[in-house]
């Protein structure tokens, strides 16, 4: 059992010392100044990612109250808006309605077919634009 324990602390002897001529390898094929030089760029880096971090929270910080002074703005006017929407769909439709009743009774009040051409030219206000 001695010989395996001895062969097994000589193996570990042989990787430590091939582990260690590797990294001496290593470092000889990079020069310490370099290496000085890429930590300080590294660490320039790393404060001007910290600066741009630092501004990004407080521009969120700022949108974030930003929004909360404006959502309830934003809310009313949609509703505002759904409702004149569905007001003047109300609209629309009573007179399209008056019109069909207009040329119905009196088929001569629009001679030259323009009912034809103007049924609704309204936007659909629900497609987005191009």
């Amino acid at each position: 059992m001695g010989t395996r324990k001895e062969e097994m602390e000589s193996e570990r002897e042989s990787i430590k010392a091939a582990s260690e001529e590797i990294s001496r390898q290593f470092g000889t094929l990079v020069d310490a100044e370099e290496i000085e030089s890429i930590k300080q760029l590294q660490h320039l880096i790393m404060g001007r990612l910290q600066d741009s971090n630092a501004v990004l929270s407080h521009f969120n910080e700022y949108s974030e109250r930003c929004y909360a002074e404006v959502s309830g703005d934003f809310t009313r006017n949609v509703r505002l808006l759904k409702s004149m929407k569905s007001d003047l769909d109300h609209i629309f439709t009573k007179l399209r309605s008056m019109k069909a009743k207009l040329i119905a009774t009196y088929p001569d009040a629009f001679p030259d077919g323009s009912t034809t051409n103007m049924i609704d030219q309204r936007p659909d206000l629900e497609t987005p634009l191009p």
